[in-house]
């Protein structure tokens, strides 16, 4: 058996792909550079990432497969799905070695799966433009906790960069602990060195703006008041409305 290493970065993913090709190998498993070998690999090779690599591996891909296509890839990676690497290694594989484009042959079960992976992405991409609620900071910087079920936060920021492109904000990912702060010009990726004002995903009232606590009460009344008690539907609520985006949510709470 031969096993690639890599440093489990996108580049350093297409950087084995590009190494398989030159080295005329490919691996039956990919590992990080620190994990255990399996008893029965014979050889491993150590993926060392070199952009040059990955920028020709992309490029070449994107000549192969549609923009949408290419997308898709994407986001199977965000999933952070174990075996998603090595999935996502396949296709890009049957991609170079197809005299046209494998994104149609639904009889491949690797095609069918990065289309199932992607559209689960998709769809957390989608809740989190949906559930997304701010909270003023006494410095006027808006912040949003969050904790999507997969890595969709990056696929968001043409989204909020558009839509709340007059305000500074941060959102941040609790579970992954980075996130994402706009300065009204671009969006940099960030990481707290301590989150002990966020307990429970609320800001702690001491850094809160004054009227912030006065705005969510009114926010939970208008809610209050759109609803018809005798139409709630616990269940279609929660399919429509993940219950893993309550907590952050003041009109749930």
């Amino acid at each position: 058996m031969l096993v690639f290493r890599y440093d489990k970065t996108f580049e350093g993913l297409l950087t084995s792909l590009f190494d398989a090709y030159s080295r005329k190998t490919f691996p039956e498993r990919l590992l990080s550079e620190n994990e255990q070998l399996p008893m029965f690999a014979e050889q491993a090779h150590l993926v060392v990432t070199e952009t040059a690599k990955a920028a020709r591996v992309w490029t070449a891909l994107e000549k192969k497969l549609s923009e949408p296509v290419c997308g898709m890839l994407m986001h199977v990676w965000l999933s952070e799905l174990p075996g998603s690497d090595e999935l996502l290694f396949r296709y890009m594989r049957k991609a170079f070695d197809s005299p046209s484009s494998i994104a149609g042959n639904f009889i491949d079960k690797d095609v069918l799966e990065v289309m199932k992976i992607a559209r689960k992405v998709s769809r957390e991409r989608e809740h989190l433009m949906q559930f997304v609620r701010f909270q003023k900071t006494a410095d006027d910087i808006f912040f949003a906790p969050v904790s999507p079920l997969y890595n969709a936060l990056p696929l968001t920021l043409p989204y909020f960069t558009s839509r709340f492109a007059d305000q500074k904000w941060l959102i941040y990912d609790l579970k992954r602990r980075y996130g994402y702060y706009y300065d009204l010009e671009t969006a940099s990726e960030v990481s707290l060195d301590k989150d002990e004002h966020l307990a429970g995903g609320k800001l702690d009232e001491n850094i809160m703006a004054q009227d912030e606590k006065l705005f969510q009460e009114m926010w939970k009344e208008y809610t209050r008041s759109l609803t018809i008690r005798e139409r709630l539907n616990p269940k279609l609520q929660r399919q429509h409305m993940p219950q893993r985006f309550w907590k952050y949510m003041p009109e749930k709470n």
